[in-house]
């Protein structure tokens, strides 16, 4: 870049000398102010395509209007402010049209975050279609889920104490927003960063697979007290239990 005069301008009250040909974010910049930028780099000639490093500047006609500090030549006298209700408006329209198209980027949110503004609660995979509440509650019979409503949106959200570890609600749900993460001995359940449940699992006394969480299988016992029950009980993981029977029906067959 060529040098050229320098001039005075005014950034949220300060005055900064700065070189004519210089934008007001590279001013920025220089003096340690920051202004959020996504399609920005030194290396390049700026096209102002993200909208982000909106500023507030008074236009010709008098009017306070934002305008994009990365395409905007400094100006001797020129005012300009990096916080405030049209700049924070324009910095919030911006990010939202960027998070159409990129919603689960961290880096965006985080940005947004960092310069104050609010983009409401982050795209959590769940489309509130209540098919794991209804069948905690109706086929399960745990009633571990329900839904609430939160700054007046509704939220699935645990029941504390009342998840089995069965995962039924990971099964069904038609988006994966639900997760079960099984590691070694023990069974996670958690949708965001709220956990549903975590468990102990119980061990295959055949093959030695972890399989099933003690609530559930206390559940399941539970549940079916009320039949008449003359089996032989032992902890067999469902390939192993389909293996056991089909065993036995071929014994059976054979004698």
């Amino acid at each position: 870049m060529e040098k050229g005069k320098v001039i005075k301008v005014m950034i949220d009250n300060n005055v900064f000398e700065a070189d004519e040909e210089m934008t007001v974010l590279q001013v920025a910049r220089t003096n340690g102010i920051k202004i959020p930028t996504l399609c920005y780099h030194e290396a390049l000639k700026p096209i102002g395509s993200c909208k982000l490093c909106a500023v507030e500047v008074k236009g010709r006609s008098g009017r306070q209007m934002t305008m994009l500090s990365c395409i905007l030549k400094v100006r001797e006298g020129l005012e300009i402010k990096t916080h405030g209700k049209l700049v924070t408006r324009a910095r919030t329209t911006a990010f939202r049209k960027l998070l159409t198209m990129a919603p689960e980027s961290k880096w965006i949110r985080n940005l947004a975050v960092t310069h104050g503004v609010d983009l409401g609660p982050p795209p959590d995979g769940c489309v509130r279609c209540g098919l794991c509440v209804r069948v905690c509650k109706e086929v399960v019979g745990a009633g571990a889920l329900k839904m609430e409503k939160r700054d007046g949106r509704s939220f699935v959200v645990p029941t504390e104490g009342l998840c089995i570890g069965c995962g039924t609600c990971t099964s069904l749900c038609p988006t994966g927003a639900i997760q079960m993460t099984d590691k070694e001995d023990m069974r996670t359940i958690s949708i965001r960063d709220e956990i549903i449940g975590v468990h102990d699992l119980e061990r295959c006394e055949i093959c030695g697979k972890y399989f099933a969480s003690q609530k559930f299988l206390d559940h399941v016992l539970m549940r079916t007290s009320r039949h008449t029950d003359v089996k032989e009980h032992h902890l067999y993981c469902p390939t192993c239990a389909k293996l056991s029977s089909d065993n036995i029906k071929s014994s059976l067959k054979l004698k």
